[in-house]
């Protein structure tokens, strides 16, 4: 017996015995007591209410069967959800195993492949050095010891740019790789003492023949520093030149920075010798100062001079002379006649003065601009020697 069955059992004896006891109707001693009809209805009563409880059990049976076909239904849905589940879950971890080692596979093969590419092109890069030492050995020396190495259009990197950024896993990676194709194996396997000989002497000879190799280099290397600081010192040399013609100091384009830019004025061709804080205080509203001050210089310089003037009388017309007031006492006009002379004589002269002053001036303004234009020219001119010389050094 489960226990599912003994729960059922025990259960129903409950309800029964509850319904029982609230269907039992109180009884008083004097009433039912040795009544027959009395107790036939009420044992009637309770053959009802039994067979009524039958069929609520009977009900509740069937619904609790139904109940529990649809929770083994349930469960076995849930369990072979789970089977599947399991089943998809090894095939996607499979998948993805595979994934993984042909990733893991392609990137091994792309490994293998650049390795070979770069064996093969430092296969290359030694036979056009093989072939480049063999060329200088056999030629003279007569040309420069060096030559400056054009840019790459494509990266904006020379070569010798592109060795120093490269890491030191890839400079060992390819020391490694170009050792192994220059440092053949010995094959010496089975060799007599005769072919060991061989050998040896071989070898001595190689060892020999690269250290004439390395000596060489070692002079061609110190014969172009030699060069190099002497086409250094040529340079300095010739912007110690270009700096004097400029009017610098001989050391102002041989430094590392670019000389100090000299403010000038742009009209009156002179030296600002203003502090950067005055220069500032103009852009800062001084500059209307500055101005109004000068206006007032030049004002009073005028006003003086136009106070100091001699003054001359204005001459007679019709015996009267303008702007004369009555009451004012004649003067001889002899003695006007000439002072108006003076007058007129002094005024023509200062005229005169200032118009000759201003052409020389004009004319002194005009051979100052013709003798720097000149100067420019020759500057100009002489710089383009310069860069033509230094082209044809870099040339040669």
């Amino acid at each position: 017996m489960s226990d599912d069955e003994e729960y059922t059992s025990s259960e129903e004896e409950e309800v029964v015995e509850e319904t029982r006891e609230e269907t039992k109707p109180p009884q008083t001693p004097a009433e039912g007591e040795g009544d027959p009809e009395f107790i036939k209805r009420q044992d009637q009563k309770r053959s009802d209410l039994d067979d009524q409880l039958k069929e609520y059990i009977t009900e509740w049976r069937k619904q609790r069967s139904k109940e529990e076909d649809e929770l083994k239904k349930l469960k076995e849905k849930q369990a072979k959800r789970k089977v599947t589940r399991a089943e998809e879950e090894q095939k996607m971890a499979q998948r993805k195993k595979e994934e993984e080692e042909r990733r893991v596979r392609e990137a091994e093969e792309k490994k293998q492949r650049e390795i070979e590419e770069k064996r093969m092109r430092l296969e290359e890069a030694e036979k056009k050095r093989q072939a480049m030492l063999q060329a200088m050995k056999d030629k003279d020396k007569k040309g420069p010891n060096f030559t400056i190495a054009k840019k790459d259009a494509g990266l904006g990197l020379s070569s010798a740019a592109m060795e120093r950024n490269k890491t030191k896993e890839q400079l060992e990676e390819e020391k490694k790789i170009s050792l192994s194709f220059r440092i053949k194996p010995l094959a010496i396997e089975g060799f007599g003492e005769a072919k060991l000989r061989e050998k040896a002497q071989e070898l001595w000879e190689l060892i020999v023949k690269l250290e004439t190799e390395k000596y060489d280099l070692e002079e061609r290397q110190k014969r172009q520093d030699y060069d190099l600081k002497e086409l250094k010192e040529r340079q300095k040399q010739q912007l110690r030149h270009k700096a004097l013609k400029k009017g610098l100091d001989p050391e102002a384009l041989t430094g590392k920075y670019p000389p100090k830019i000299q403010v000038a004025s742009k009209y009156e061709r002179r030296v600002d010798t203003r502090s950067y804080d005055d220069k500032k205080k103009l852009f800062e509203g001084g500059y209307n100062t500055v101005y109004a001050e000068t206006l007032e210089k030049t004002w009073q310089e005028r006003q003086e001079r136009f106070t100091q003037r001699t003054k001359s009388k204005l001459p007679k017309w019709f015996g009267e002379r303008p702007g004369k007031k009555a009451g004012e006492p004649e003067t001889p006009e002899g003695e006007e006649d000439a002072k108006a002379d003076e007058d007129i004589v002094e005024d023509d002269e200062e005229v005169e003065e200032e118009v000759v002053e201003e052409e020389d001036e004009e004319a002194e303004e005009d051979e100052e601009e013709e003798e720097e234009e000149e100067e420019e020219e020759e500057e100009e001119e002489e710089e383009e020697e310069e860069e033509e010389e230094e082209e044809e050094e870099e040339e040669e």
